[in-house]
């Protein structure tokens, strides 16, 4: 992991197109900016975390289903 310090107004560039741009400090709490394409997703790591779980949990079913529908096409013949 990278670690940078950076004062208010301050950012850094990621892969040419993505900025993260300090605002503001108060406490322990930084608001941070971003600027990036259009086509680039931002997500809070709990929700994309949440996200992968569903996707995960979705996959399992599918597999389950189509193990079953193998199965059974399996008795029939």
């Amino acid at each position: 992991m990278l670690y940078l310090t950076r004062k208010i107004g301050e950012s850094v560039i990621i892969n040419n197109d993505i900025e993260v741009k300090v605002v503001d400090i108060r406490g322990k709490s930084v608001k941070i900016g971003f600027t990036f394409p259009e086509d680039a997703t931002v997500l809070r790591q709990e929700l994309h975390e949440r996200i992968q779980e569903e996707n995960k949990a979705a996959v399992a079913a599918t597999m389950d289903l189509l193990e079953l529908e193998i199965d059974t096409t399996s008795r029939d013949e």
